[in-house]
């Protein structure tokens, strides 16, 4: 059998310094080991604070390494975290001379045989209050005893979504003991900050840093200062997911509304379009909200899709406006002198909108004075007084039916001259909205783009 084999169950579970025992000495060392627990715990009680002098207070260290963020619930401003948690401190009544025991330094026994700090999280928001796990605690031959458990917590964390996604959040962890005051238990930290070298790499937060502050505070229910220590845990969201997920396909939408002013008023899908676009961007806005917790901050994605729709809902009515001029029947008035000079001369040009025929620097139709329809030769022209000897004045009947129809002719070219005037009107001004939301939207973009930045 080997050595060490009989150790009773009971020994092995307390875990002693001196793992591996010289062969012959199994025996030797669970006695004193046997001794030990029961010198240590013959008058022992857990439930008193292990001081000296009560007048003074009990010095705890705390120190809390970041294992992995679980889980951050911005809608109810919730943090939940993977956190191991150490504490020390000295308790004067579990001394021994290791000389007398067998050279016996540390053992390792469960926590609740001794004394604990009621150490809390001052911000939980879990609803089931769960603590530590029950782990043993590291007893030393000088008193110091060394606690460490891992734990899962739910902290109440705000969340400051004003330039989400491009945001960033600070979360505080405040840890304090919830019975002792600081004339009992003087709580500090071990280190300035917490411990990240075990961190788990999360795929949407970047933990920047987790500093440590050491706070006295004193409440009004009771007149006693009372320490905690807050590590404040400072994190960066990630933002490619959202990127490729929300903003670049509103982005590639918002540019598609400025394009239904590029379609023919003929085509009758002008209004189709800007009316999809607005319900595929209300789609994403409601993506947006849904995950958001409901305060009074808007997120910098949010106020650009209402801007974005904002802009698409007076790019369809402005549709619906150019489409009831473009559709001007006969009977409607000539276009005003102002605006053929300000859209059919000086507009068209700089955006050049010209028909078949006519060159962009010039709206009038390339070879004529006008820009309309020439007449055929003769048609407009009045029947003068008949040649003498060749009056033909029995067709005088046939002579006021040919003027008649070169009236009605003319009336309808005339018409049709005003109806491709206000054709025109609405297709220059169809341009002159495209590049005008066109622009608009390139704007809105940078702005956002440069306020993340």
């Amino acid at each position: 059998m080997e050595p060490g084999a009989r150790l009773p169950a009971w020994l092995l579970a307390l875990g002693l310094a001196s793992t591996v025992l010289a062969p012959g000495c199994g025996g030797a060392q669970g006695r004193l080991a046997h001794k030990l627990l029961h010198d240590l715990f013959a008058n022992y009680s857990s439930a008193l604070r292990p001081a000296e002098d009560t007048d003074r207070a009990l010095n705890v260290t705390l120190q809390v390494t970041l294992s992995q963020i679980i889980d951050m619930d911005e809608r109810n401003q919730v943090l939940t975290s993977y956190l191991w948690v150490r504490q020390a401190w000295l308790d004067a009544h579990l001394t021994w001379d290791k000389d007398a025991y067998g050279g016996i330094d540390s053992i390792r026994i469960p926590s609740s045989y001794v004394w604990r700090p009621d150490i809390v999280l001052y911000n939980n928001a879990d609803d089931r209050f769960s603590g530590s796990m029950e782990t043993n605690v590291v007893l030393r031959s000088d008193g110091h005893i060394m606690w460490d458990s891992p734990a899962i917590t739910k902290s109440s964390c705000k969340v400051d979504v004003s330039y989400f996604p491009f945001d960033g959040q600070q979360c505080r962890l405040t840890f304090g003991s919830w019975t002792y005051n600081g004339n009992q238990i003087d709580l500090r930290n071990r280190l300035d900050a917490g411990d990240l070298t075990d961190f788990v790499e999360n795929v949407e937060w970047e933990v920047l840093g987790m500093p440590a502050t050491r706070n006295v505070v004193t409440y009004g229910c009771c007149s006693e200062p009372y320490p905690d220590v807050t590590y404040t845990l400072l994190l960066k969201r990630r933002a490619s997911f959202y990127i490729f997920n929300l903003l670049l396909p509103c982005v590639m939408i918002s540019f598609l509304a400025p394009l239904g002013f590029y379609l023919p008023a003929d085509s009758g899908e002008k209004v189709s379009l800007g009316v999809t676009v607005l319900l595929a961007l209300t789609v994403f806005q409601l993506l947006v909200a849904e995950s958001m917790p409901p305060s009074e901050s808007v997120p910098l994605i949010g106020k650009y899709y209402i801007a974005t729709m904002t802009m698409i809902a007076a790019s369809t009515a402005l549709t619906i406006f150019i489409m009831n001029v473009h559709h001007c029947g006969p009977g409607a008035r000539p276009v005003p002198p102002w605006a053929r000079r300000l859209i059919l001369h000086h507009l068209a040009r700089a955006l050049c909108v010209c028909e078949v025929g006519e060159s962009c620097s010039s709206p009038r139709r390339a070879g004529t004075g006008g820009t309309g329809p020439q007449e055929p030769p003769g048609v407009g022209a009045q029947p003068g007084p008949c040649p003498r000897g060749h009056c033909l004045c029995h067709h005088h009947v046939l002579l006021s039916s040919v003027g008649y129809i070169a009236g009605c002719f003319r009336r309808h070219r005339a018409a049709q001259r005003r109806a491709g005037e206000w054709k025109k009107v609405a297709k220059v001004m169809d341009r002159f909205f495209m590049w005008v939301f066109f622009i608009m939207v390139f704007l809105m973009s940078v702005l956002v783009i440069g306020k993340a930045a």
